[in-house]
């Protein structure tokens, strides 16, 4: 059931399965294989995003129910459509207590509840703690009995049997929960959870009942034929992956099954039973190919100069990782140090060994080795504690210790919080390489990386998932590939932005480069997007502010920063006209690395609306609508044989993705191998080309290097003696060497099939 494409869309209340299932024949046209959808179970009341399940027995009301699930299934049917669902296998919604069924009977019986096993909680510790009440003394006086019921304002909580007599502090007070400050969260909760959000408590798939009740209308789906592919939503955070992966294959042993494994540069995957992962780690090196790594050194010294600082990245995120392990999640901190009480400094050295773990996790005996790295780098920073340290890992290398079982949990999540929602927003050295999956030390991939790490896919995974854009990236694709553009003028970037930063200053000078970059990457933006992303990333950065603490003072200079671009006559032409002079480059960018994503070993997946041009910012800036009507008229152009040019409608690129997907669908033999294919020519290192086993992809990497000089002069490729179509302009080519000038003379890219 290999899909050759897919689509994802963020099916929601106001984009439900009855509107997703009048797109179908558009995404046919598009030449997807397989729509690929955001969760659709039932979510949490109000949920955008559908992450926070809230009973798994059921397609979500507010998406249109079992029979929008069904119409869609049967409008991609009739399209010749499948369908990928997204599947959400470690936490459940428990934000509305009443929403969750099963949530409540927890709250409601404590461990007597027949579905107390179904939730990650450490009874040890007295009452289910839930951290909802104002951040003030005698908050429980507010309080208040109705309907059988503990309500604290808009709240609602269950009373046990027998237990509702007297005050409202009393009757609180007979309950298996506890409701207490809201701030005691982080540190004392006593149920694992997404991260450090309380409103996502984990589950314990582990538990063959618990799988089973969370799986069971999944898995109908499945054998009913409405879906014929899952991705599985973050797996570091489940006990046990491995065993997992396992019983779901075992259930679904034909489904095309992807997870949301994000793998550090040069780090590899087990051998679970799954097609792959969801292309993070090939979008890190389809955006770093388009980077110039010769400007490095320019960037380090602007950062420097922008900064007044040196900033090893290394440094900042053994801070940031270990901030976080010692306070966002700093009761589940002290839930593995109790593993360990006779082991002085544990909860120390536990979590300088979360700060120094190189990736987010292993999966013993898998990875051991990861343990020995943050063993050996956290004893260098901490030669004080190796005695600790080394008792510590003599358990931590043991699979069936619980230590070591919950110790791999733990280290996911402080990567997750303490790199991606901290670190990324605190480096802004090139903040188009600040993106999950990526290193932002590693600030761009030469063609021979590139080249490897495509022939290690092809061999290792050929049916894993490749991706630009994701909802969960920091940026959207074009942005981060106008902003390449930045690394090829890195003198006119210095010399702008050092004005603006003066013209309009802030107290964070980190966080204004990270504003400037955005702002010219997603430009024009509006200020209402602008001005959310700005408040997003001060808080997630939480230099100057937090989402914890926010700082008026601070938010309100930022403010006025943001409202200056737009005020300032002079400064908003000047970002204008700057902008206009690194677009062009960026559209070239923009169809390469399109082109490289779409035709790489893997299966391409195609985030909603990014056919077309897509500036977007961090969610939920990521989550707008989509013009679908649009898309549907510029299509129907295309098809009718007009040839777009590349400019600021981006319907080149919708010709770009049709064209490809459409192929990879109706030849796929053509899209079965991988061998490089180099450049002849003083320019030659312009070219990213690679043939498919029959489809030759060609892209210009760097053009504006390229235009200085002069154009590509001589540069040919070798080609087998083939005569050659090209897919966009439909052009016929022959002989052994083709000339790049006459192939890429319409556009920068270039697709040659074999005739």
């Amino acid at each position: 059931m290999r899909p050759s494409s897919t689509y994802r869309v963020q099916v929601r209340p106001d984009f439900p399965l009855t509107a997703t299932a009048e797109i179908a024949d558009y995404l046919a046209d598009l030449g997807v294989s397989h729509l690929y959808s955001a969760p659709l179970l039932t979510s949490a009341p109000g949920s955008e995003h559908g992450y926070d399940v809230v009973d798994h027995s059921q397609v979500n009301p507010a998406l249109g129910g079992a029979e929008g699930l069904r119409a869609l299934s049967e409008a991609l049917k009739s399209a010749g459509l499948g369908l990928v669902a997204d599947i959400v296998p470690n936490h459940a919604g428990v934000a509305v207590p009443a929403a969750n069924p099963t949530w409540w009977d927890v709250l409601k019986n404590g461990q007597k509840s027949a579905f107390a096993h179904f939730y990650d909680i450490d009874w040890s510790r007295g009452r289910l703690l839930i951290p909802v009440l104002a951040d003030q003394e005698n908050a429980l006086d507010d309080l208040r009995l109705e309907n059988g019921e503990l309500h604290y304002f808009d709240k609602r909580y269950p009373i046990a049997d027998g237990t509702g007599d007297g005050s409202p502090r009393e009757v609180h007070d007979r309950q298996s929960y506890e409701l207490v400050n809201w701030t005691r969260g982080d540190s004392e909760i006593n149920y694992r959870r997404f991260f450090a959000i309380v409103e996502l408590a984990a589950l314990r798939v582990e538990d063959p009942d618990v799988f089973d009740a969370t799986h069971a209308e999944i898995l109908r789906w499945y054998n009913e034929g409405l879906i014929q592919g899952i991705r599985v939503d973050h797996p570091d955070g489940l006990r046990d992956p491995g065993g997992y992966f396992a019983r779901l294959r075992e259930a679904a042993p034909e489904a095309w099954l992807v997870v949301e494994k994000i793998l550090e540069p040069g780090e590899k995957m087990p051998g679970w039973p799954v097609a792959g992962t969801t292309g993070y780690d090939a979008m890190a090196d389809v955006n770093g190919v388009f980077v110039d790594g010769h400007t490095e050194a320019f960037f380090d010294t602007l950062d420097r100069h922008l900064t007044g600082t040196v900033t090893s990245w290394q440094d900042l995120v053994h801070q940031t990782k270990k901030t976080v392990a010692t306070t966002l999640l700093a009761a589940e901190l002290a839930r593995l140090a109790r593993f360990v009480p006779d082991i002085p400094d544990a909860p120390r050295a536990l979590a300088e060994l979360a700060a120094c773990f190189p990736v987010y996790r292993s999966y013993l005996p898998f990875g051991g080795r990861h343990l020995a790295q943050a063993r050996s780098e956290a004893g260098r920073r901490n030669p004080h504690l190796i005695g600790v340290l080394d008792k510590l890992t003599a358990r931590l290398r043991n699979p069936d210790d619980e230590l070591a079982i919950r110790f791999q949990q733990f280290t996911g999540a402080v990567m997750a919080k303490g790199v991606e929602d901290t670190a990324f927003y605190r480096w802004t050295r090139f903040v188009a390489r600040n993106e999950v999956g990526n290193d932002p030390a590693d600030f761009a991939v030469t063609i021979d990386e590139f080249h490897e790490a495509a022939e290690e896919r092809q061999n290792d995974w050929p049916d894993s998932m490749t991706s630009l854009e994701t909802h969960d990236t920091k940026r959207g694709e074009d942005l981060r590939a106008r902003l390449a553009v930045l690394t090829e003028v890195p003198g006119d970037w210095t010399e702008v932005v050092r004005r603006w930063v003066r013209t309009a200053p802030l107290p964070d000078p980190s966080l204004a480069h990270l504003i400037w970059q955005v702002a010219v990457g997603a430009w024009p933006v509006s200020r209402e997007r602008l001005q959310a992303y700005a408040v997003k990333a001060a808080r997630e950065a939480g230099a100057a502010t937090t989402w914890q603490r926010p700082d008026e003072a601070f938010e309100q200079a930022l403010r006025q920063m943001v409202d200056q671009i737009y005020d300032d006559p002079a400064l908003h032409r000047e970002i204008s006209d700057f902008v206009a002079s690194i677009a062009p480059p960026g559209w070239s960018n923009s169809l390469g690395q399109k082109l490289v994503q779409l035709t790489m070993p893997g299966v391409p997946d195609v985030y909603q609306g990014s056919e077309l041009w897509d500036h977007s910012l961090v969610d939920p800036d990521n989550r707008r609508p989509v013009d679908f009507a649009q898309r549907r008229e510029l299509l129907g152009r295309i098809d009718d044989g007009w040839l777009p040019p590349v400019d600021e409608a981006g319907a080149a690129k919708l010709l770009v993705t049709s064209r490809v997907l459409r192929l990879r669908r109706q030849r796929p033999e053509l899209f079965t191998g991988y061998r490089p294919v180099f450049a002849d020519g003083r320019v030659g290192e312009h070219v990213l080309a690679f043939d498919r086993g029959g489809a030759v992809a060609v892209a210009t990497r760097l053009p504006v290097g390229l235009s200085r000089h002069g154009g590509w002069h001589d540069t040919t490729l070798s080609l087998d003696g083939h005569s050659w179509t090209e897919v966009f302009t439909n052009t016929s080519y022959g002989g052994n060497r083709l000339a790049v000038a006459e192939l890429l003379h319409t556009y920068p890219v270039a697709l040659l099939v074999k005739e």
